[in-house]
């Protein structure tokens, strides 16, 4: 499937991270939601964020390695919308510049205290973007 995706994450404890060229990030006990794209296929790709051992290629890549993925909400779209689905989240705390430097976007990594606000949060927000967002890993491993 083609289309847009939200891993939500668990960081169990403060964390700071070296995030590639971003430089060092720190990294509050809570859930995160990361909004991305993949149009040539978004399973492929949540199966390489879902890896421990790998190369880096993304941000979230590096915070991956270190959180749990708890979650996944995923839409079908031919066309990139992760900035539409951003944009509806950026009234929550987020990290500055994170999986956003090639848009105008300020973050695409939102942080909640809690699992269930930042999901009923996010599945707006793909709404709202004109998508329609669906829940779980199947047909993923």
């Amino acid at each position: 499937m083609k289309g847009t995706y939200a891993l939500i994450l668990q960081v169990p404890f403060d964390l700071q991270l070296k995030v590639g060229e971003l430089g060092l990030r720190s990294f509050k006990a809570g859930y995160y939601a990361y909004i991305g794209s993949a149009l040539s296929g978004v399973e492929g790709r949540v199966r390489h964020h879902l890896r421990r051992k790998k190369t880096a290629h993304w941000h979230i890549d590096y915070l991956t390695m270190r959180a749990r993925v708890v979650d996944l909400v995923r839409a079908e779209s031919r066309d990139r919308r992760e900035c539409r689905v951003a944009k509806g989240l950026t009234d929550l705390p987020f990290v500055e510049g994170f999986g956003s430097t090639d848009c105008g976007c300020p973050s695409h990594l939102f942080y909640s205290s809690g699992l269930h606000p930042l999901l009923e949060r996010v599945l707006l927000a793909f709404r709202k973007a004109g998508l329609r967002p669906e829940r779980g890993w199947e047909p993923l491993p």
